[in-house]
């Protein structure tokens, strides 16, 4: 099912989220409904809390629109090594039609739980260990904007403003 992707500057974005104690048959549900909503939007990656839920699970899937399918579900996901620098034009599917350069890390070690409870891991370089860094913030309640300079921030927060009071 797909669902309704929240957007800036609804507060349940800046929530953290809970780990997932007991991988259930809801759980399973709720990887399903977020890659089909992540494939629909289209987007590279959802956050649980991008569509209300404030659990710790992630869906990416960066493969081209040429090549199959590649959906990595990351349950309790972590880094737990991270190296080097990465400076790189970054959009959200909640920060809709804004995009900035974000500074990342650029090679990224992530171990998180599948939907089997097996443990996984996974070393990640380019758009991939942007994405693991950009939706595991999702689950801390960070978005993209949080990481831009304090000018940057306050005129894209202006911008979000202003289009909120078109929409009136």
């Amino acid at each position: 099912m797909i669902r309704t992707i929240l957007t800036y500057p609804n507060p349940e974005l800046k929530k953290k989220s809970v780990p997932v104690t007991i991988i259930t048959d809801a759980v399973r549900e709720l990887v399903q409904d977020m890659s089909d909503t992540m494939y629909d939007a289209p987007g590279i990656g959802l956050a649980a809390p991008q569509i209300g839920i404030h659990q710790r699970v992630i869906v990416i899937d960066i493969s081209g629109k040429d090549e199959p399918p590649d959906l990595i579900v990351a349950i309790n996901p972590e880094i737990v090594y991270a190296e080097g620098e990465a400076y790189e034009e970054e959009g959200c599917l909640s920060v809709p039609d804004y995009a900035a350069n974000v500074k990342r890390r650029a090679r990224v070690i992530v171990k998180a739980l599948d939907l089997d409870g097996a443990e996984q891991t996974w070393k990640a370089d380019d758009l991939l260990a942007i994405a693991f860094q950009h939706e595991i913030d999702h689950l801390d309640g960070i978005l993209f904007v949080d990481h831009l300079s304090s000018l940057k921030r306050e005129l894209f927060q202006r911008k979000a403003r202003k289009a909120a009071e078109e929409k009136r």
